[in-house]
């Protein structure tokens, strides 16, 4: 998460991505090189082998099997999620109010790694989970119940150019927070930034219903994306349904503003291991900006030169293949999603196993006055629950195994949309770029 604020519950860990480049397996220069062969390989084969378009999207899966499908399924469960998501909000809020500004305190650790960081496994493993522990979904349904209003019915019809605009621009705004801001592990500062954006989203769920929730509350977009690449997923007819996670992602929604939402994800997690070389350092004191401008601009830049780079494969692809750029990038944006998750993996993986054993340590005591409520005050925690060459390893897989995956919705969709030939010609672009993102990810990586 950048550079920690000084006192703040994330110094307990100066770096997301423990491993270095001298902790791997192998030298770096082989990973890398075996890294950019697995995506030739892969290109080429798919290429040879894969003509016809094989993935069916939501029309596939197989039902959970009677009661364990009924269950999945049923209104109870969703009401102890949604009353679960309220628990635990309104337990971070008490900790962030009530408690003192220390690095002891919690909240950020809640915020920063058990919640932004836990949502990636979470949804991974469940689908898109925040969607049903969001408290705003369930302070909005409330509202409108107290109001003896139709949540489905709300008062004005939302324009078909909002799109995920609004998503990607409170995504930046939190990833902007986590990783620019001053005193961003100030429970002050946390309950200001969560009171303006549960306040904003609120006001956009009463005027265009509950549907503003699933494009338009960046959380929730941002654990829907992931949640595509989940074994579980909705067919279109309704039931929840097992089935092969790159069916799942090809199902992902096409529409404005999903390439941005996207580009912040990765963007910002470029920028966070960019941040962490001592370039970046010499360059910050250096400079005669302040740290906060300084990241900001660079944030901006790293977001919008990633984002920028899709846009020129994607008008690239359209031209080779004879389709024409027009919505190309959309149609071929589903294909950033594991990309954009083996990046978080990567970077995130180090400070969820061990700053997120730091967080339910401090839980038990958020008053910082002796307490010990869940009975984890005393607890220690275990930096030997994974080696340093496991963390390192794991970062250059997760990143090789997203790439890979890429790849493969990449090219189901160029053989769905082009003819055979166009489409091996209009993937060409796409996998220049696929090799420029590892490259460059893996280099920021493990970088010193």
């Amino acid at each position: 998460m950048g550079t920690p604020a000084p006192g703040g519950a994330t110094d307990v860990l100066l770096a997301h991505g423990v491993g270095s480049r001298q902790d791997l397996p192998l030298p770096f220069g082989y990973a890398l090189t075996g890294a950019v062969l697995a995506l030739a390989v892969s290109f080429g084969v798919l290429a040879l082998r894969w003509r016809q378009s094989k993935l069916t999207g939501a029309a596939s899966g197989r039902e959970l099997p009677g009661s364990l499908g009924e269950f999945a399924d049923s209104s109870e469960l969703r009401w102890a999620l949604r009353l679960l998501g309220l628990a635990i909000t309104g337990f971070v809020a008490w900790c962030a109010i009530a408690g003192p500004d220390l690095a002891k305190n919690p909240t950020a650790g809640f915020v920063y790694v058990l919640f932004w960081v836990g949502l990636v496994p979470a949804s991974l493993l469940f689908g898109p989970v925040w969607r049903l522990l969001n408290p705003l979904r369930t302070v909005h349904l409330l509202v409108c119940l107290a109001l003896r209003l139709d949540p489905r019915d709300p008062p004005f019809t939302m324009p078909r150019w909002v799109g995920y605009w609004p998503a990607a621009l409170g995504l930046a705004s939190f990833v902007w927070l986590e990783l620019c801001a001053n005193d961003r592990d100030s429970t002050g500062t946390l309950t200001t930034y969560f009171s303006l954006y549960a306040g904003a989203n609120l006001l956009g769920a009463m005027a265009y219903g509950q549907q503003w929730f699933a494009k338009c509350d960046g959380f929730e977009v941002f654990s829907a994306l992931i949640g595509r690449l989940a074994p579980l997923g909705r067919r279109e007819d309704g039931a929840i349904v097992l089935r092969n996670p790159l069916n799942n992602l090809d199902s992902t929604p096409e529409d404005r503003g999903l390439v941005a939402v996207l580009g912040v994800m990765l963007g910002s997690t470029a920028f966070d291991s960019f941040t962490s070389t001592t370039w970046w350092y010499d360059r910050t004191f250096e400079s005669n900006m302040s740290p906060q401008t300084l990241s900001t601009i660079a944030l901006a830049i790293s977001i919008g030169g990633v984002t920028l780079a899709f846009g020129i494969a994607s008008w690239l692809a359209g031209v080779l293949s004879r389709r024409g750029p027009h919505g190309i990038a959309t149609a071929f944006s589903h294909s950033l999603i594991p990309i954009a998750v083996g990046y978080l993996i990567a970077h995130y993986f180090s400070l969820l196993v061990f700053v997120g054993q730091q967080t339910v340590i401090y839980a038990s005591d958020p008053m910082v006055d002796g307490s010990n409520l869940f009975g984890t005050a005393n607890w220690t925690v275990n930096y030997e629950v994974v080696t340093v060459g496991q963390i390192a390893t794991i970062q250059v897989l997760a990143i090789v195994v997203g790439h890979v995956l890429g790849v493969f919705a990449a090219h189901d969709r160029s053989v769905r949309l082009f003819p055979t030939r166009a489409a091996v010609m209009g993937q060409i672009p796409m996998m220049v770029l696929m090799v420029a993102y590892t490259i460059g990810g893996l280099s920021l990586l493990f970088s010193e």
